[in-house]
């Protein structure tokens, strides 16, 4: 027998869940039956709403159909007299769901609805209470069009929908609404043409359409509406120019178009916008010169005219007028920078990078004492970082990276104690590094590499305990490295490469793992933890004993680093004048005696040896010993010699670029053709000359019209040299994020490049090959456009490498790197190359890089785009360069195979065979035929 009690209270909770169920009906027979509402019904339309929406963390739980009133509920606000609701605010409450029509209009009260920062989802009502007059959607997951009745909404007043998904044009005749003042559509999918129709009479003060896909012409009558004080439509596709009716906006205090496609000289009616404030037209491309009226605009505090194409010189009121905040990054602008004595030194921000300004920073730069970032970077500024830079105590970032600086980096520099960032690569620095660097206690980057700076590191250096990046890089630095570095614990980069240091590594948890491409070539470090030494020791010099020009030196010590080792020598004649005597001696004899054996050998065989009928080689001899010798071994029948016009084999001015694994240069073969060779950076991990070779040669039988032939090597125990086909048109990483907007890769070519790179990657694992590298950077691109991999199988020529020596050593593929790479238990297959492509889909499609380092977050490409697609919103992560010219559902099929390309589980991914199979089905419709091969 079932107990009473429980009896009844299950019939009192199915009569609760039928009241509930009927609740909609009821709401909608009561607005059938009764013109007027009550108090009552506000409560019936609120449990209404509550019920079509998700409530995950209890907000709305108080609601309930039992009360008499609302007015005491979250978020619920009332009209006093009357006690109907007459507001409603759920401000990121975590609300999910639809909004219901019939709730919302029995709330005919209602003058504020304000839901932002949810999650609701749907389409916007097509009606609204009769008397709302603010409406606040924003940041949530809303769809489709903005309904037309929007437009009818006499009482509106204020109107925010952006953040959401909504598509579509925006609706004819909302300009007209009498009592409407602010509007906010932006960070939407709209699109189309913006309506015109601004009557004189609008009351319209703010107006944001930015970060949507608009086109067509600005409207010619926006200036009608007379009381606009912002009007921002920036990152949209706007194009002609601005509309001059802007010009009759009083009181408009910011204007911003930029990033679009706006175009023609910029006129100079903006100078009569006296209440301008803030001016944006970044990122279009306008051109000519910038007109000095806007210095009419004696109100600007914030201008920003980069990546246009204006020309001439910098106009004398940006540092004359008292703006906080300025930039022309990014222009063909000339011409000396000057500062008047009127400048008004009231500037926080400038940048000034990317153009062609040359002459010298004059010293009156210290006159702006409130700057806190100065951006002269990629320029033709000379002469020397002024002394007054000691005056700008508030500076918080300086970059005068790729000028042609020179001269010493002033001590003074120790007075910018605010210094968080200074970037003074690729110059011409000479002398030290300061001491008073150690002051500059906020420092987080220093950059000064690709400079001319000798001495020792200062020991001061110790002291900048915020130091995350340090780049020393490609200088002449000497000495040891002063053991108080150890004591920088927030640093992740420490890069000191290609100097002339020696002596032991700091101890430390760092320095014990640093990377090794963060202290190559150098004199000698080693790391006092396991006694092994990086540096890399003096290599085999000669290559074509034949040559009249005499030996190819690979890289002839500049005359500065000359004098520092005569110096050191000098200082040690004495010791050297006691034993020189004997050493010369039987050094004389010895040498004497090996040359003699030497010729007599020569004489009995000939110096070219063919190898085999697949390859042929060229001996070379040390200068030093025998011991020494190398081999220069070229597959094919072609000329083994390099030019005998003295082209300097390994010149640094011939550098194409650097890696993990080594540096590349280009030369040239007698016969005059140009080949690409990498100097490895690696010899001490090579096992021995037998397991080098047999592993080049089955490189050198991967042959393929989109990979990067090999075409010989050169071989001695502390020298090895890769020489490749010589690819002239640049990689791809260079053609994705250094290029201009006019220049970049189109959706074709950018297709054509995935599908060549997966059929190389095809014909690789074909031949047992994993290339183990893949990134934008290995994949070059020829005349014709066509795309070449390289730097490919190069793990398998170092079998000393263990995995983690080799995740230091392709450190720079962070991003592309398949996660089973970190652990030793699992096998690495060509699984991990899928992976790496997948990444290689998504950077080029999204023109993004793989890992994206913010000042406080790390943003991983892939995590990007999967969130993207899942939350309904990809068309936001295509590159922006390829508007117009591609089907987004052929570019949602490509997106979504680079995604199942980086699974996080092996098995998940396809092979590159299928791959390839994916990619030909997207190019051609299934129906249709092709005779091309797979691969």
């Amino acid at each position: 027998m079932i107990p009473l009690l429980s009896l009844s209270s299950s019939a009192a909770a199915m009569a609760a869940a039928a009241r509930l169920l009927f609740l909609p009906f009821l709401v909608l027979l009561a607005t059938a039956a009764e013109p007027a509402t009550s108090v009552n019904d506000d409560v019936l339309a609120l449990v209404v709403l509550k019920s079509g929406l998700s409530d995950p963390t209890g907000r709305l739980a108080s609601w309930s159909e039992d009360a008499d009133r609302a007015c005491a509920w979250p978020g619920v606000s009332c009209d006093p007299r009357r006690g109907r609701v007459d507001a409603l605010d759920l401000s990121e409450a975590s609300l999910s769901g639809r909004l219901p029509r019939s709730a919302l209009l029995r709330l005919d009260a209602l003058r504020s609805l304000a839901l932002p920062g949810n999650n609701l989802s749907g389409p916007l009502p097509d009606a609204l209470p009769p008397n709302v007059r603010a409406l606040d959607l924003s940041g949530n997951a809303l769809s489709g069009a903005i309904p037309a009745s929007l437009a009818s909404c006499g009482s509106l007043v204020s109107l925010n929908l952006s953040g959401n998904r909504l598509t579509g044009a925006i609706p004819d005749g909302i300009w007209s609404l009498p009592s409407l003042r602010s509007v906010d559509l932006s960070g939407n999918l709209l699109s189309g043409n913006v309506p015109g129709g601004f009557p004189r009479s609008s009351a319209l003060r703010a107006l944001d359409l930015s970060r949507n896909l608009l086109e067509g012409d600005i409207p010619a009558d926006v200036g009608e509406a007379g009381l606009l004080k912002s009007l921002d439509l920036g990152h949209n596709s706007f194009t002609g120019g601005l509309p001059e009716s802007l010009s009759g906006l009083s009181a408009l205090s910011f204007l911003g178009v930029g990033g679009n496609a706006l175009s023609g000289e910029l006129p100079a009616w903006i100078g009569e916008m006296a209440a301008l404030e803030r001016l944006d037209l970044s990122g279009n491309r306008f051109v000519g010169v910038i007109p000095d009226g806007i210095s009419g605009c004696k109100n600007l505090v914030e201008v920003d005219l980069s990546r246009n194409a204006f020309t001439g010189e910098l106009p004398w009121w940006l540092l004359g007028l008292p703006l906080q905040r300025a930039s022309v990054a990014g222009n063909a602008l000339s011409g000396w920078v000057k500062v008047s004595d009127d400048a008004a030194g009231t500037l926080q921000t400038l940048d000034l990078s990317g153009n062609e300004f040359t002459g010298a920073i004059l010293p009156e730069i210290g006159t702006f004492a409130k700057m806190q970032y100065l951006n002269l970077s990629s320029n033709s500024i000379s002469g020397q970082l002024p002394a007054s830079i000691e005056q700008m105590v508030l500076l918080e970032v300086l970059d005068v990276s790729g000028n042609q600086l020179d001269g010493n980096l002033p001590p003074e520099i120790g007075s910018v104690v605010a210094l968080q960032k200074l970037v003074m690569g690729r110059n011409s620095l000479t002398g030290g590094i300061p001491a008073q660097i150690g002051t500059c206690s906020s420092l987080i980057t220093l950059d000064l590499s690709h400079n001319k700076l000798t001495g020792e590191i200062p020991m001061t250096m110790g002291k900048l305990t915020s130091i995350q990046v340090v780049d020393l890089s490609e200088n002449m630095l000497n000495g040891t490295l002063p053991m108080e570095l150890a004591n920088l614990a927030s640093l992740s980069v420490f890069n000191i490469s290609h100097n002339l240091l020696s002596g032991s590594l700091p101890i430390s948890s760092f320095f014990d793992s640093i990377p090794d491409s963060f202290i190559s070539d150098n004199a000698g470090l080693c790391s006092s933890k396991n006694n092994s030494c990086y540096g890399v020791m003096p290599k085999p010099i000669v290559f074509n004993p034949n040559s009249s020009s005499g030996p190819l030196s690979e890289d002839a010590p500049s005359s500065s680093s000359n004098q520092h080792h005569k110096k050191m020598l000098l200082s040690i004649s004495t010791l050297i004048a006691i034993v020189g005597g004997a050493v010369i001696v039987i050094g004389v004899v010895t040498i004497t005696l090996l040359n003699l054996r030497a010729r007599a050998k020569s004489s009995r065989s000939a110096l070219p040896t063919a190898l085999s009928d697949d390859y042929h080689s060229q001996s070379t001899q040390s200068p030093e010993n025998g011991a020494n010798s190398g081999k220069l071994v070229m597959f094919g029948r072609g000329s083994s010699d390099f030019s005998a016009d003295g082209h300097a084999l390994l010149n640094r001015d011939c550098e194409l670029g650097r890696g993990g694994f080594g540096t590349v240069y280009r030369a040239v073969l007698r016969d005059g053709q140009p080949v690409a060779i990498k100097k490895l950076t690696v010899s001490s991990l090579v096992k021995s000359e037998d397991e080098f070779r047999q592993q080049v040669k089955l490189l050198g039988k991967v042959r393929h019209h989109n990979i990067v032939s090999l075409r010989g090597f050169y071989w001695t125990s502390s020298l090895q040299l890769l020489i490749y086909e010589f690819v002239p048109g640049g990689n791809l990483h260079q053609h994705l994020h250094e290029c201009s907007e006019e220049s970049s890769l189109s959706w074709v070519e950018r297709f054509d490049i995935i599908m060549g790179v997966a059929r190389a990657l095809v014909h690789l694992h074909r031949h047992g090959v994993i290339h183990f590298n893949l990134k934008s950077s290995n994949v070059l691109l020829d005349t014709n456009g066509e795309p070449r991999v390289g730097d490919y199988g190069l793990v398998n020529l170092l079998p000393m490498l263990d995995r983690y020596v080799l995740s230091s050593k392709i450190q720079s593929a962070l991003g592309y790197m398949a996660p089973e790479f970190t652990c030793r238990t699992v096998k690495i297959t060509e699984k991990c190359d899928v992976y790496g492509f997948g990444v290689l889909i998504l950077e080029i499609l999204t023109g993004r890089r793989p890992v994206q380092y913010l000042e406080d977050d790390v943003i991983v490409l892939s995590d990007l785009v999967r969130a993207a697609l899942e939350e309904g919103r990809l068309e936001d992560c295509l590159d922006p360069r390829l508007s117009g010219e591609f089907s987004m559902e052929e570019a949602s099929v490509i997106i979504k195979l680079g995604l199942v390309c980086t699974s996080q589980v092996p098995s998940q991914r396809p092979d590159m065979a299928e791959v390839v199979a994916m990619l030909e089905m997207v190019r051609i419709p299934q129906g249709s035929s092709s005779e091309d091969e797979l691969v």
